[in-house]
């Protein structure tokens, strides 16, 4: 499952504020090819990235990524009905605890690309739609093709992503899972705890 979300971020990688302006305003469909493209040109282009170099890579995805996902709704989603227990600090902390990991969990598959190409499906969705799927599918060669859904959402800061679905399964919901058996154990902050703990561990590494 880790290796497979790892592409969740890959495809929304931005080269520059020029294409992150044209991203934010452009529909879902055209802002997710669009960053795409630019995505792989970095990756094929960057030799720091290639060779591994984590701390661009992170700092990559932070400045670049970041910007077209909704965090707070995403944590919301992956803690769940405990989401409304906790305090407004505790969700601040469980927001930031949550993206760190994100980050740091899937940051090294921008190392990982070699010849992977991805297809776009058509957009099903009406004009009026402020919630929409956006449906791609990573090819490998020598394996089956990977399905990537993408659920975003409009905003007044134009589409943001809100979930990823890789295979079927999907990434909120794969957290809730895990999430809610820390909540049971040590309450909400006992989640934040662990968070923070993962975080640190990842860093060190």
């Amino acid at each position: 499952m880790k290796k497979l979300l790892q592409w969740c971020l890959v495809v929304l990688v931005v080269s520059g504020l020029p294409n992150l302006v044209y991203a934010q305003g452009a529909g879902p469909d055209e802002m997710v090819k669009s960053v795409t493209n630019d995505v792989l040109g970095i990756v094929r282009s960057d030799e720091a990235i290639k060779a591994g170099d984590t701390v661009k890579v992170i700092a990559l995805v932070d400045q670049k990524v970041l910007p077209h996902f909704d965090f707070n709704h995403m944590t919301a989603l992956a803690v769940g009905r405990d989401w409304r227990s906790a305090t407004p600090e505790q969700q601040k902390r469980l927001v930031e605890a949550f993206r760190t990991l994100l980050v740091r969990t899937y940051s090294n598959s921008l190392t990982q690309y070699r010849d992977q190409t991805i297809d776009f499906k058509p957009l099903r969705a009406d004009p009026a739609d402020v919630v929409v799927k956006v449906q791609t599918s990573v090819r490998q060669s020598g394996a089956q093709p990977i399905a990537i859904d993408y659920s975003l959402e409009k905003t007044d800061q134009g589409w943001k992503v809100f979930d990823v679905v890789v295979s079927g399964v999907s990434l909120v919901t794969n957290y809730r899972g895990s999430f809610g058996d820390e909540i049971r154990v040590g309450g909400i902050d006992g989640l934040i705890k662990s968070l923070d703990t993962k975080n640190k561990s990842l860093a060190a590494k």
